[in-house]
C-alpha cells in the first residue's frame, strides 16, 4: 500500500530538556539520536522520538506502550525511580497495586495482559504490560 517499511511513534513535549532527562532518569533510556527540537530513542525494531511542540496530549488514552516481560517486577523498579502511577476504579478497568488485569488480547498475544500507565515529565500517558 504506502510503502511503508515499519511504524514509529512521536510524543510531543513541551521542554525538551526536561523530558529527555525524565526518560533518562525514570525510564532509564539514552537518546540514540538527538536534533534540534527532538529526540530519538531505538529500542529493539522499535523506535519513538520526542519533538517540540506547542499542541500538548490531555494524557487520556494510552500514547505509547512497552511490553515487558515481568510486570511487577518493571512497577517496582520505575516506582524507586520516582514514576507515579495511575489507579483506576471505575467501570470495567480496576487497578490493585496500580496494576489492572484485562481479560482478552489479540490471539498470537496470549489470553490478556497485565498493565499499568504513567505519565512522563509533559503530562503524555505511557503504558507498560505483560502478556499472558
Amino acid at each position: 500500500m504506502l510503502g511503508v517499511k515499519k511504524i514509529v511513534a512521536r510524543l510531543p513535549v513541551q521542554d525538551l530538556d526536561r523530558a529527555r532527562a525524565w526518560y533518562a532518569e525514570k525510564l532509564g533510556l539514552t537518546a540514540d539520536e538527538t536534533r534540534p527540537g527532538g529526540v530519538r530513542y531505538v529500542i529493539g525494531s522499535c523506535e519513538f522520538a520526542l519533538f517540540v511542540s506547542a499542541g500538548k496530549s490531555d494524557g487520556a488514552f494510552t500514547q505509547l506502550g512497552f511490553e515487558v516481560e515481568d510486570l511487577r517486577a518493571a512497577v517496582a523498579q520505575l516506582r524507586s525511580n520516582g514514576v507515579v502511577f495511575e489507579d483506576y476504579s471505575e467501570g470495567r478497568l480496576r487497578t490493585e497495586d496500580s496494576i489492572a488485569t484485562i481479560q482478552g488480547n489479540y490471539p498470537s498475544k496470549g489470553a490478556g495482559e497485565y498493565a499499568a500507565w504513567f505519565r512522563d515529565s509533559e503530562g503524555n500517558m505511557l503504558g507498560i504490560s505483560e502478556p499472558f
